[in-house]
């Protein structure tokens, strides 16, 4: 798939319908939030270069929510994505989901993995950052989001981007990330990595790994681990032993219900207990 040019992302930017072509769900065990006292669907944020497209899910009456970004996978902001920021809602919260490689191609309609990670190396750390600063902004200009009570939760792709936004944005008052990757190497558009900002840490962030992940050996959670003791943000990982990759993803063969719901439970625990709570 070529990149996206400029003219063609302000022109053609959209969301994504359904599950990614790459993993299609197995029915019997996709979680289904349903929308009723929501105001749940697609939404546009401006941007630097023009407009992103987001899926926004947020309680139809009241105000000055709590707002929590949802990081998509490398799978796009597909079902998945938006029945998560539905169960955000349905808790209160206003949570929002930016699609974040919608310049570089749109992955939601490839159906092999191989085609989708060339598209997801071509994103800039620094783009994806900016994407969610304009995303905060909008939040709290347009959509009755409160500045002052922030979170950031991601999964895989969007794991590691938690960490890193969650060291960008100070602003932020905690994250949880989900299985993101912590190492990696030092390039142009991914000059820093996990490890790398967590001595500086200024933001409690909760991170939740698989001890069976066969990408993220537990000898690299443990450098984490021991990299976030110099930080002074309380952050901490927590590993569910016999998990693999991508054990909250419900429409995926690699789902562990009971991890999962463990995950959910301590994500609304920590986000309660700094200064989250609805």
């Amino acid at each position: 798939m070529k990149e996206i040019t400029r003219r063609q992302f302000i022109a053609t930017a959209t969301l994504a319908t359904g599950f990614a072509l790459a993993v299609q769900p197995i029915s019997a065990q996709v979680i289904t939030t349903d929308t009723k006292g929501l105001v749940a669907g697609a939404v546009k944020i401006p941007v630097k270069d023009g407009e992103i497209p987001a899926y926004r899910a947020m309680p139809a009456k009241g105000e000055n929510f709590p707002t929590i970004l949802v990081i998509q996978e490398i799978f796009g902001v597909h079902e998945h994505l938006q029945d998560i920021c539905r169960r955000f809602a349905k808790l209160g919260y206003l949570a929002i989901a930016p699609e974040m490689f919608v310049r570089q191609g749109d992955v939601s309609k490839l159906s092999n993995i191989d085609e989708i990670r060339p598209i997801v190396a071509k994103v800039p750390d620094a783009q994806v950052m900016s994407d969610l600063d304009a995303t905060v902004n909008w939040a709290v200009k347009s959509s009755k989001g409160n500045a002052n009570k922030l979170g950031i939760t991601g999964f895989c792709w969007g794991g590691r981007i938690t960490w890193l936004y969650a060291a960008h944005n100070p602003q932020v008052n905690a994250g949880v990330a989900w299985y993101g990757r912590l190492v990696g190497d030092e390039t142009e558009l991914t000059p820093k990595h996990p490890v790398d900002i967590a001595a500086n840490l200024k933001v409690p962030v909760l991170g939740l790994y698989g001890g069976k992940d066969t990408g993220i050996p537990l000898d690299i959670v443990e450098q984490m681990r021991e990299a976030l003791k110099s930080s002074s943000s309380e952050s901490k990982i927590i590993v569910y032993p016999d998990a693999p990759h991508a054990f909250f993803a419900d429409y995926r063969p690699s789902y562990r219900e009971q991890a999962a719901k463990d995950g959910w439970q301590r994500l609304k625990a920590w986000f309660n207990q700094h200064s989250l709570s609805t």
